[in-house]
């Protein structure tokens, strides 16, 4: 059962300080590249995607959340940096109660720096959850699930004769400088979640993945 949003608005730890380091995953249904990933409009006027965080290395407050993983579904109806998408917020259920919470703070913007900036462009917040997430992605290439809400299978852009993945560097939504944002495409992407009037399903459409870090003081 989920939770009211309101009733997880507890401390993180001892502070509320925060750094976080792993991959964004973003699939969406936008032609590949996507173009909201450097600021532009999203093709056909509106995006329907699913922004992943996978947390290698993380700490929130004296909360240690490596290993953890956040799920951004969202509806974008227009640029992304315009704001205005309509979202749900999953933590991955290996994530105990401390860690829940802290992760929750954090990714709606409680504490500040710029997952505040990133939570900024959500207009609503339909619902906070937890489910079973597999990530099993690397460099654009692999499965990505959400049980019973996410399914989507990835492939790599290989656009050169040795088989190499096409990359991006320094896009709107970078937060490494320099680090290579790997490009490809779904096999297959589907979103089930009737509860929040979000459904849909694309073939062949974008997919970005690539390292991500966020510090914030406190």
């Amino acid at each position: 059962m989920n939770e009211p949003l309101d009733s997880r608005e507890t401390p993180a730890g001892d502070g509320t300080g925060y750094t976080l380091e792993g991959t964004m995953l973003e699939i969406c249904s936008c032609g590949s590249p996507c173009p909201c990933f450097i600021g532009e409009d999203p093709h056909g006027g509106e995006c329907f995607g699913v922004i992943a965080f996978h947390l290698e290395h993380g700490r929130i407050g004296d909360v240690d959340v490596s290993g953890r993983t956040v799920v951004n579904i969202a509806h974008i109806p227009g640029n992304a940096l315009s704001g205005g998408w309509r979202s749900v917020l999953v933590v991955d259920d290996g994530a105990a109660d401390v860690q829940y919470d802290a992760l929750v703070n954090a990714f709606s913007g409680r504490l500040g720096g710029g997952l505040a900036d990133l939570a900024g462009l959500v207009g609503e917040l339909v619902d906070v959850r937890r489910a079973t997430v597999r990530h099993a992605v690397d460099n654009a290439d692999g499965r990505f699930e959400v049980e019973g809400i996410v399914e989507a299978q990835l492939q790599p852009i290989q656009s050169s004769p040795d088989g190499t993945t096409a990359t991006l560097y320094d896009s709107a939504f970078t937060t490494v400088k320099g680090a290579p944002a790997y490009l490809g495409k779904s096999r297959h992407y589907r979103v089930t979640l009737p509860d929040a009037d979000m459904n849909w399903s694309f073939e062949g459409r974008n997919t970005i993945q690539t390292a991500w870090r966020m510090e914030h003081a406190g």
